[in-house]
């Protein structure tokens, strides 16, 4: 069963282009121009429940301008979108019961309360049963390990506790679609840990479906296998996480130590030195020359110690971008 269905998702926004200086102002009183900006441009995807996706592109790709879309937030100028069997812009209240929205910049707990008090408040909005509300909130606190902060005003908590709660928040009501917008923006990596953690348990437990955006490629490593890349407001990936490995990834770097307690010289030979560290080298090399190019070093340098492989995700995904805009602007 698909959760999210979307075909042909556009938002257009006009844009009122003001003129430089003085008289360039007084023109623009009576002669407004504007600039059509295409946000997201005739996006389709579908994703079934259970699935843990991930959303990526780079600043201003319309990531978060989809997401408002899905959950109601704004409506579309074309295209069509079903969301857990609802047109997500009706905003029917059996809608917005089942799903949850998390942005990572964004607070709805009240700034000098406990958050205890701001959780009450969920459950008389959302009429959840006293019970069934004090269980799933012991669950959500237990898992995030923050039982003892929950009578601490809001304002008094950290950057990284502020986020648990907030995702605490977004569980209360049990909902089977959370949308996440960089959920770990800000937060130190002990921090992202215990959030990817959090979320990786709570779907194991539930069975929610996620669709994730971030820009840090540790929260896509940890809890998505599948990946939908958009940049210039066109998906232009939709796949496995692999497959942008596969697609993207033609060549392997080489960690090396050498025992000889510096570099060679002749290390550039057998391919790209990307970096050099005392008697450590990393080398950059085509996938089907690793073992001629490995063996031809162990041959000639005495070697302590040796690593092969993938580049960091985040070159990769940065090629499927520039791959996207590089289409975009030939089109």
């Amino acid at each position: 069963m698909a959760m999210i269905e979307a075909e042909g998702l556009t938002k257009t926004y006009h844009v009122f282009q003001k003129k430089e200086g003085l008289l360039g102002a007084l023109r623009g009183l009576y002669r407004r121009e504007f600039k059509e900006i295409k946000a997201v441009d005739h996006v389709s995807f579908s994703i079934d429940a259970g699935e843990m996706v991930a959303f990526l592109g780079p600043n201003g790709a319309g990531k978060t301008t989809t997401l408002k879309m899905l959950s109601g937030l704004i409506y579309p100028t074309a295209g069509s979108a079903r969301v857990l069997g609802f047109t997500p812009w009706r905003r029917d209240d059996a809608f917005r019961r089942r799903f949850a929205l998390v942005m990572g910049q964004k607070n709805q707990l009240w700034w000098d309360l406990p958050a205890a008090d701001s959780f009450q408040l969920h459950r008389e909005i959302y009429s959840l049963p006293a019970a069934d509300f004090q269980k799933t909130l012991d669950e959500l606190t237990e898992l995030l390990g923050v039982e003892r902060l929950t009578r601490q005003a809001v304002r008094e908590l950290s950057l990284g506790e502020r986020m648990k709660m907030e995702l605490i928040a977004a569980l209360l009501h049990n909902p089977r679609l959370l949308l996440l917008d960089e959920p770990t923006i800000g937060l130190d990596v002990v921090a992202q840990v215990a959030i990817q953690k959090c979320l990786r348990d709570y779907h194991a437990r539930r069975g929610v479906t996620m669709l994730l955006t971030s820009h840090y490629m540790r929260d896509v490593e940890a809890l998505c296998s599948r990946v939908l890349v958009i940049t210039q407001g066109k998906l232009v990936y939709d796949g496995p996480l692999s497959g942008i490995v596969e697609r993207f990834g033609q060549s392997k770097v080489i960690r090396l130590e050498f025992a000889e307690g510096q570099v060679p010289d002749d290390l550039g030979r057998f391919g790209e030195v990307v970096r050099r560290n005392g008697p450590s080298a990393d080398l950059k090399v085509g996938r089907a020359r690793v073992a001629e190019a490995l063996g031809a070093i162990l041959d000639r340098h005495a070697v302590a110690d040796v690593v092969v492989q993938d580049p960091p995700l985040e070159q990769m995904i940065a090629r499927v971008f520039e791959e996207g805009r590089a289409s975009h602007d030939a089109a």
